[in-house]
């Protein structure tokens, strides 16, 4: 019994005195040096996703959506995104709150009692084509881990894909983990959503 306590404890012990769940990989360390709200607001259209908790079945309930920031009053960018769901309109929003690293933020959930505390960061962007956002909170036991590439218009270039795809297997989540939304003969969102 003691050989496998000690082999249990070379390891797992320096894993855990890292504070990481030997089970789910840290948040990579943004590319950005610098991130600059103001260039980042504006309508983003979500094209990708990934998750440890999507697979490729969920591809049939993702519609395609938008996402959009904007400063508001105390300075702090404000997400919105709107969904159609057949002829429904489903929309929701919360606040980012800056922390000390470039493009990292809280989720502000003080609306919402009990919800579970989310970083936000933004891996990298150039605020004109694309950017990369990775979603981490710890629910229950489980990190739920998201991946979102984001687009300034309806189309993804090669070299963008290549980048969502390299962040997404970095967090040790696979192929089958991605999702896309079905743009096939999908019209933009209308007004009224």
């Amino acid at each position: 019994m003691g050989l496998w306590v000690a082999l249990w404890v070379l390891l797992y012990l320096p894993r855990a005195l890292q504070g990481q769940n030997p089970h789910s990989r840290a948040a990579p360390t943004s590319v950005l040096h610098s991130f600059e709200d103001s260039k980042f607001q504006g309508e983003w259209f979500v094209l990708g996703l990934a998750g440890n908790t999507h697979t490729v079945a969920d591809r049939s309930l993702l519609s395609p959506f938008t996402a959009t920031f904007t400063l508001n009053k105390n300075n702090r960018l404000e997400v919105a995104y709107a969904m159609f769901r057949g002829q429904r309109c489903i929309t929701w929003s919360y606040e980012l709150i800056s922390q000390s690293q470039p493009g990292v933020f809280s989720v502000d959930h003080s609306g919402e009692p009990g919800a579970d505390p989310e970083e936000i960061h933004v891996y990298d962007t150039d605020y004109a084509s694309f950017a990369l956002l990775l979603s981490r909170k710890q629910s229950g036991l489980q990190w739920v881990l998201r991946v979102s590439l984001l687009c300034r218009i309806w189309a993804i270039q090669t070299q963008l894909l290549d980048k969502f795809v390299c962040l997404v297997r970095a967090q040790g989540l696979s192929d089958d983990n991605i999702i896309f939304p079905d743009l096939t003969d999908w019209p933009v969102l209308p007004d009224n959503c």
